[in-house]
């Protein structure tokens, strides 16, 4: 069992006030940046960009892109956008994955954009971020990790956000080494996003820290984690978590939304003697409450 651990140095964003994460944010695990293909691209760099992935998935030979991270950096919102949209048109598959990141590479940008990561300029790391994040380039991870300490305050939102979208073991590991340099709700939304099952039962069972604790089982509930249930439940209840902890687990079932632990939440919520978990157990059993009368109407 995690043994309560000295309380990491205050961050501004540390507090359990998860409002932008589980208000704003709570989709977003599953609704990724240009994941609707509504109209055609928002510019023609964009499009040229898709025209050539699309071929790359075709399996035409020897696609390559024809431009400079220069003119990506003109446009990295839209060209981020018809990456992700391509991807999620192709499915979840590595192979698709695989052929879209090859691309780039062929094409010299994958080289370009991670170099351009250690730019004297931040507007140009934080593109570099934002496309490697998009790109899936997984050579990247170290070089974004090492932006998660940026100065730029965009930089650093780039870079979370960009690890989010790479996914797999080194980015989660990079994330949680920051887990005390990373507000807890960008945190979350990114562990959502890019931890396995395997790896999000790994953190919850060992926990580096309080807040890396906090982090996971946060997002648990961002991903809507049914199978986390039972464990999480069992955090809210278990008086040896930090307090912190089991608060995150209550809002954590709350976002779940999954009925079976109504009873689970009422004995907290009823039983409980410290107050502010009793209030949290109260909060997540009335929107366990909403989500029953929505699904009956």
């Amino acid at each position: 069992m995690y043994q309560r651990l000295p309380r990491s140095t205050p961050h501004r964003s540390n507090g359990l006030n998860t409002r932008a994460a589980a208000e704003t944010d709570a989709g977003r695990p599953t609704r990724r940046l240009g994941a609707a293909r509504a109209g055609a691209p928002r510019s023609d760099l964009a499009a040229r960009i898709d025209r050539v992935l699309d071929a790359a998935l075709a399996r035409e030979p020897e696609v390559m892109v024809s431009v400079s991270a220069d003119e990506l950096f003109q446009d990295p919102g839209a060209v981020a956008a018809a990456v992700t949209a391509t991807l999620d048109r192709a499915g979840a598959g590595l192979t698709a994955q695989w052929r879209v990141t090859e691309v780039f590479r062929r094409s010299g940008l994958g080289r370009e954009l991670v170099d351009s990561l250690v730019s004297p300029d931040p507007a140009a790391r934080a593109s570099a971020a934002q496309l490697c994040g998009a790109i899936r380039l997984s050579e990247a991870v170290l070089w974004i990790g090492d932006l998660l300490g940026d100065p730029n305050i965009q930089v650093r939102e780039a870079a979370i956000r960009a690890l989010g979208r790479l996914g797999g073991r080194r980015a989660v590991d990079t994330m949680m080494a920051a887990v005390d340099r990373v507000p807890m709700y960008r945190l979350a939304i990114s562990l959502s996003q890019a931890a396995s099952d395997i790896e999000i039962e790994t953190l919850i069972r060992q926990p580096k820290s309080e807040r890396a604790a906090v982090a996971t089982v946060l997002a648990c509930g961002l991903r809507r984690d049914s199978l986390r249930v039972p464990p999480l439940l069992g955090i809210a209840h278990d008086r040896r978590w930090p307090k912190r902890v089991r608060l995150a687990a209550c809002l954590a079932l709350g976002m779940i939304g999954d009925g079976s632990v109504a009873d689970g939440l009422g004995k907290l919520a009823t039983g409980e003697p410290d107050v502010a978990v009793k209030a949290a157990a109260a909060r997540a059993q009335r929107r366990l409450q909403r989500v029953a009368r929505r699904q009956r109407s």
